[in-house]
Protein backbone atom coordinates (compact mmCIF):
# COMPACT_ATOMS: atom_id res chain seq x y z
CA UNK A 1 0.00 0.00 0.00
CA UNK A 2 2.66 2.40 0.86
CA UNK A 3 3.99 2.41 -3.06
CA UNK A 4 0.99 4.12 -4.10
CA UNK A 5 1.83 7.00 -1.75
CA UNK A 6 5.89 6.90 -2.56
CA UNK A 7 6.63 9.98 -4.25
CA UNK A 8 9.83 12.14 -4.29
CA UNK A 9 7.41 14.88 -3.29
CA UNK A 10 6.29 12.81 -0.61
CA UNK A 11 9.54 11.71 0.45
CA UNK A 12 10.48 15.46 1.31
CA UNK A 13 7.17 16.16 3.05
CA UNK A 14 7.59 13.22 5.30
CA UNK A 15 11.45 14.22 5.99
CA UNK A 16 10.52 17.76 6.67
CA UNK A 17 8.27 15.98 9.31
CA UNK A 18 10.99 14.50 10.93
CA UNK A 19 13.00 17.28 11.61
CA UNK A 20 10.54 19.11 13.96
CA UNK A 21 11.94 18.76 17.43
CA UNK A 22 8.63 19.59 19.48
CA UNK A 23 4.84 20.33 19.85
CA UNK A 24 5.44 23.62 19.35
CA UNK A 25 7.25 23.22 15.97
CA UNK A 26 4.81 20.79 14.81
CA UNK A 27 1.72 23.36 15.78
CA UNK A 28 4.25 26.34 13.46
CA UNK A 29 4.66 24.02 10.76
CA UNK A 30 1.45 22.35 10.48
CA UNK A 31 -0.36 26.24 10.16
CA UNK A 32 1.67 27.19 7.67
CA UNK A 33 1.18 23.86 5.47
CA UNK A 34 -2.71 23.24 6.53
CA UNK A 35 -5.64 24.66 6.84
CA UNK A 36 -6.86 24.67 10.50
CA UNK A 37 -9.48 22.27 9.19
CA UNK A 38 -7.40 20.06 7.70
CA UNK A 39 -5.35 20.11 10.51
CA UNK A 40 -8.60 19.09 13.09
CA UNK A 41 -9.73 16.40 10.63
CA UNK A 42 -6.12 14.56 11.35
CA UNK A 43 -6.57 15.00 14.69
CA UNK A 44 -10.25 13.96 15.00
CA UNK A 45 -8.76 10.55 13.12
CA UNK A 46 -6.60 10.06 15.52
CA UNK A 47 -8.33 10.47 18.60
CA UNK A 48 -11.40 8.33 16.88
CA UNK A 49 -8.55 5.68 16.41
CA UNK A 50 -6.92 5.63 20.03
CA UNK A 51 -10.74 4.88 21.18
CA UNK A 52 -11.29 2.23 18.22
CA UNK A 53 -8.04 0.77 19.87
CA UNK A 54 -9.38 0.88 23.54
CA UNK A 55 -12.88 -1.28 22.74
CA UNK A 56 -14.95 1.93 22.57
CA UNK A 57 -18.30 1.51 20.79
CA UNK A 58 -19.16 3.18 17.17
CA UNK A 59 -21.44 5.40 19.31
CA UNK A 60 -19.50 6.51 22.01
CA UNK A 61 -16.92 7.20 19.38
CA UNK A 62 -19.34 9.53 17.63
CA UNK A 63 -20.45 11.40 21.04
CA UNK A 64 -16.66 12.14 22.01
CA UNK A 65 -15.30 12.97 18.79
CA UNK A 66 -18.33 14.44 16.37
CA UNK A 67 -17.04 11.91 13.90
CA UNK A 68 -19.15 10.50 11.48
CA UNK A 69 -19.93 6.95 11.54
CA UNK A 70 -18.09 6.52 7.68
CA UNK A 71 -15.05 8.06 9.14
CA UNK A 72 -14.93 5.93 12.59
CA UNK A 73 -15.52 3.02 9.97
CA UNK A 74 -12.88 4.39 7.90
CA UNK A 75 -10.15 4.57 10.86
CA UNK A 76 -11.13 1.09 12.16
CA UNK A 77 -10.51 -0.45 8.62
CA UNK A 78 -7.17 1.44 8.24
CA UNK A 79 -6.55 -0.27 11.54
CA UNK A 80 -6.59 -3.48 10.64
CA UNK A 81 -6.13 -3.88 7.20
CA UNK A 82 -4.26 -0.75 7.00
CA UNK A 83 -0.18 -0.31 7.04
CA UNK A 84 0.06 -0.54 10.62
CA UNK A 85 0.78 3.33 10.82
CA UNK A 86 -1.91 4.47 13.70
CA UNK A 87 -0.26 1.00 15.38
CA UNK A 88 2.54 1.84 15.39
CA UNK A 89 2.35 5.49 16.59
CA UNK A 90 -0.19 4.47 19.54
CA UNK A 91 2.27 1.79 20.82
CA UNK A 92 5.42 4.15 20.56
CA UNK A 93 2.66 6.93 22.36
CA UNK A 94 2.09 4.49 25.01
CA UNK A 95 5.38 3.44 25.61
CA UNK A 96 6.16 6.89 26.93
Amino acid sequence: MIDRLRSDENDKLFEAFLKLKDVDECYRFFEDLCTVQEIRLMAQRFTVAELIAKGESYTDIAKATGASTATISRVKRCLHYGSDGYTLVLQRKDKK
